[in-house]
């Protein structure tokens, strides 16, 4: 799994698959790795025969950590966001974006399919909107235009995000705290089985830790706000995908992600999957890869 120069940044990626298969590039959510997307979702997209790329984001995983950039002050700027002050956040979701159209053309990707879940469909969505000609359709999973007056994260959803993360060094803290909130947003129906959770947060930790990166980018999504006016941009075929159980981001969020974009002249269509949260539960991967195939080959 190589590194590559893209945007002035050193992106860890790893590619599947045969090179010549259509291309699929998968977009990774707030302060976590490439490896949330499963490996056995991977396999199913290039079983089904495409050829799949996944990625670290900036300030994440094996990508470039902007250490000078500083540490936002999280409860100060959210204090800030709730009162609609100007907040102060090194980048926005729209220098991600650029990041991911740098990695397409550094990897000579043609109008890849791209996918994106929660801050990484954020992502997709504004790439598709800046950089209409990199893009050949778009899945938009467990995201938002980040409309302000969109439903909120319900309390317990929130309280176990903006928990403050491990002191420095110790390793069990940050995986407790990443085994308490990724139990808290999967799916109730379809819950992740705890040994298998807390192996595989002890390798997402053990891979890299860097809350200081998580924070940058919290304040990037908050910074963007409502991006409704790029999301009205967009002109690839979309497919929004949401879990009925979503307690993060509503699946209301998802239906007015494809509304604006319909609003806006292009096409979209919606898939709310039951038994879904804020995650991709195993027994759900099957249908979610389908769904995405089906959209991708039109």
């Amino acid at each position: 799994m190589p590194n590559i120069d893209a945007n002035g940044l050193s992106l860890h990626y790893e590619s599947l698959g045969n090179e010549n298969d259509p291309p699929i590039l998968l977009i990774m959510g707030l302060a976590v790795q490439m490896i949330l997307w499963p490996d056995a979702f991977c396999q199913l997209l290039v079983d089904r025969g495409f050829r799949v790329i996944r990625f670290d984001n900036r300030d994440v995983g094996l990508s470039t950590h902007l250490d000078h950039l500083g540490v936002p002050n999280v409860p100060i700027e959210y204090a800030k966001f709730m009162l609609r002050l100007p907040l102060k956040s090194s980048y926005l979701i729209d220098d991600m974006a650029a990041d991911t159209a740098a990695l397409i053309d550094a990897l000579g990707l043609k109008q890849p399919h791209v996918v994106g879940a929660s801050m990484g469909g954020m992502i997709a969505q504004n790439l598709a909107a800046n950089y209409p000609d990199k893009v050949a359709t778009l899945t938009s999973i467990m995201s938002t235009t980040g409309r302000r007056s969109l439903p909120k994260p319900t309390w317990k959803t929130m309280r176990a995000i903006m928990q403050p993360p491990a002191k420095r060094g110790d390793t069990q803290g940050a995986i407790d705290r990443m085994v308490k909130v990724l139990g808290v947003i999967s799916s109730k129906t379809y819950p992740p089985d705890p040994a298998y959770l807390r192996e595989f947060c002890t390798r997402h930790i053990e891979r890299s830790n860097y809350p200081q990166g998580g924070a940058r980018q919290l304040m990037a999504i908050a910074a963007s706000d409502d991006r409704t006016y790029t999301v009205r941009k967009i002109k690839a075929p979309t497919l929004v995908i949401h879990g009925d159980e979503d307690k993060l981001v509503s699946p209301v969020c998802g239906m007015e992600t494809a509304r604006e974009i319909v609003y806006g002249g292009g096409r979209a269509k919606v898939s709310i999957i039951k038994g879904m949260a804020h995650d991709f539960p195993v027994p759900l991967l099957p249908q979610i890869a389908q769904e995405i195939v089906g959209h991708c080959k039109g």
